[in-house]
């Protein structure tokens, strides 16, 4: 985990809204404020600090939740819970949820379903796989489909004329391993005559046409590097032709988020699992 999600309880508070803010989009949720700086005058008048406060209106009537955040390593028990209730109800806000990185007592539990109050454990994932490396999560699958078209000269036929013609019914040509020796003592591999071919067919650019071209050797002489013999030459002849090659390629590339937070929704049973880059999934598990 980078420094940067490293949480203490203004993190918690800040991931807290996000949170909401994120999840709430699509049915219209928005953040009425949050932090320190967000407070309400209550009934009584006293003044309430709301962790974050968000509100919502089905087209008739508008409703307002207050979050409070309780980064503690401790469980939220009922008191906790009775506190909260008479700051909701004092502020006259409709519907409040605790957050609590340590979950809840079982008479913490009792008490807000009775007050209708929402419960949320949100805290980091011990999460690991059969490796016992961080969970990760796809969160997205990008499909590449490409045509690549490819022009390959290939050489069907070598042919060479010797000055001995019987050479020829004794060795095999391999262009990888035999080379010409010229008269000035330059060796040249046989596969760098190939290799000026094929250039040769890719100039001409005449697809599946077959070509040949001859290259002239005086007093050259061919030499097979595997049992070091030798006889003399007067040309060389290729025949191909250049092949256009069309190649269909898919592939597909996932993107993946490792897991940092678990979201539990006690009472309605929700689960979501939230990315060190903010991106948040709901577990269907």
């Amino acid at each position: 985990m980078s420094e940067m999600n490293e949480l203490n309880w203004k993190k918690y508070e800040a991931i807290t809204k996000y949170i909401y803010e994120t999840l709430g989009q699509a049915s219209g949720v928005k953040i009425d404020g949050w932090g320190p700086n967000c407070k309400l005058i209550g009934k009584s008048g006293v003044q309430h600090q709301i962790d974050v406060l968000t509100s919502h209106s089905d087209g008739i009537h508008s409703y307002r939740t207050a979050i409070e955040c309780k980064y503690w390593n401790e469980k939220i028990d009922k008191d906790i819970i009775m506190k909260v209730s008479e700051v909701i109800e004092d502020a006259g806000i409709e519907n409040g949820i605790i957050v609590a990185k340590s979950g809840f007592t079982q008479d913490g539990v009792n008490y807000a379903k009775h007050k209708n109050i929402r419960l949320v454990e949100l805290k980091e994932t011990d999460n690991k796989d059969q490796h016992g490396r961080p969970e990760i999560i796809d969160i997205a699958t990008l499909e590449v489909k490409t045509t690549i078209t490819l022009l390959r000269p290939e050489i069907s036929n070598i042919l060479i004329d010797y000055v001995d013609t019987t050479y020829q019914e004794k060795e095999e040509i391999n262009i990888y391993r035999d080379v010409v020796k010229l008269p000035n003592g330059n060796m040249i591999p046989l596969n760098e005559y190939a290799k000026v071919f094929q250039e040769e067919l890719h100039t001409q650019n005449q697809l599946f046409q077959p070509i040949s071209k001859s290259y002239e050797i005086n007093e050259g002489i061919l030499i097979n590097k595997g049992t070091n013999t030798s006889a003399r030459i007067k040309r060389l002849n290729f025949t191909g032709m250049l092949k256009r090659v069309d190649s269909n390629q898919n592939r597909k590339i996932s993107f993946v988020d490792q897991v940092w937070l678990i979201m539990s929704a006690l009472f309605e049973k929700k689960t979501f699992k939230i990315t060190e880059n903010g991106i948040i999934v709901q577990d269907r598990k």
